[in-house]
């Protein structure tokens, strides 16, 4: 399995992103993970009332909810310890895990490929100093003069190109592995 960070500031286009390559590469026939972190302290992904939700509020330390097209599980953890590691086992089966936020978890390990998506020449900067390896630039801001060494390609507005270069990761790292 081949995790790539999706990487950036706040509404630069992360999601967008994530969700694009996801589906592009999913019509390819790869099997893709996502892991989504959502730094909000009071958010809950169980809805507030329903018997899940309760079954939670009652004690229980994991919840299964099993629906005709889906399962989901919540687990209650204290996610400070919860590792990196942890989370990528649970998306076994997966050729490529999209990961979205986890920045202190992701920015230097470099086992983990980065999409950085970009506003500016600035943001641009810091991702080069923050992340490593950056293996494509995406977002608004067009990278390819400043950095003609990394691809770039805008995952809002042409994902096939983007996911050109995640699927020739994914490539590599099977020949590799």
């Amino acid at each position: 399995m081949q995790a790539i960070a999706v990487v950036g500031t706040k509404k630069s286009g992360k999601t967008t992103t994530a969700e694009n390559l996801t589906r592009e590469l999913t019509q390819r026939g790869y099997r893709v993970g996502a892991i989504k972190h959502v730094n909000e302290p009071d958010f809950v992904f169980d809805t507030p009332g329903k018997d899940t939700w309760r079954y939670a509020q009652a004690g229980a330390k994991t919840v299964i909810g099993v629906a005709t097209n889906q399962t989901v599980t919540v687990e209650k953890t204290d996610t400070r310890i919860l590792s990196l590691e942890r989370l990528l086992e649970k998306c076994a089966g997966s050729d490529v895990v999209l990961i979205e936020g986890l920045k202190k978890d992701v920015a230097q390990n470099k086992e983990i490929s980065k999409i950085a998506v970009v506003k500016s020449e600035t943001e641009a900067e810091n991702a080069l100093k923050t992340y490593k390896p950056i293996i494509a630039f995406s977002g608004p801001y067009n990278t390819q003069s400043v950095y003609p060494k990394i691809p770039y390609a805008n995952a809002e507005t042409n994902p096939k190109e983007l996911s050109d270069t995640v699927e020739n990761i994914l490539k590599k790292h099977a020949m590799q592995g």
